[in-house]
């Protein structure tokens, strides 16, 4: 009898194990503000007013965060990225790829209502320069997304390109 109580308790306990949800915690679901399709709204240096869109889905049992960014009518660039939380480092990563060949690895997290991805790359000169990514104003049909880099390390940082989210 007592064989029979422990097998059913280990049966349950593997049942438990494997209905549990990966990507469920709190911090795997810190990127869900973004998944929707936007229309995104830009000005050139010139001050011309620019918009292209953004399609962003949730893959993998809610693991992944996939985009389509579509710069067209404004700009040529379309791009993809894919946005995993890592638990194990506790810190978001995400990998974009475009049509011009560009590759591009950040890794970060949401801190005080902002989602900011950065890496550490070199310029076309060799020089050192980091990058970020900073989505702010964060709301449940809009929201902002900046590009910035910095020369000295993190300390300034320069707006490259700021982007305006609305859900269509």
């Amino acid at each position: 009898m007592f064989k029979i109580f422990l097998g059913i308790i280990f049966l349950s306990i593997a049942v438990q194990a494997q209905t549990k949800q990966p990507c469920s915690t709190q911090e795997s679901r810190q990127f869900d503000f973004w998944i929707g399709d936007w229309d995104a709204e830009w000005m050139t240096k010139d001050g011309v007013r620019k918009s292209g869109s953004n399609q962003v889905i949730n893959l993998f049992n809610g693991c992944v965060i996939e985009e389509n960014f579509n710069g067209e009518p404004g700009n040529q660039l379309k791009g993809k990225s894919f946005s995993v939380y890592d638990a194990k480092e506790k810190i978001w990563k995400q990998t974009w790829v475009d049509n011009g060949g560009g590759y591009l690895d950040f890794k970060g997290g949401f801190n005080e209502g902002k989602m900011i991805l950065t890496r550490s790359t070199n310029d076309k000169n060799g020089a050192p320069v980091h990058q970020r990514m900073v989505y702010y104003n964060i709301s449940k049909n809009e929201f902002d997304w900046d590009w910035e880099i910095s020369r000295d390390n993190g300390n300034t940082w320069e707006l490259k390109w700021r982007i305006h989210y609305s859900r269509k």
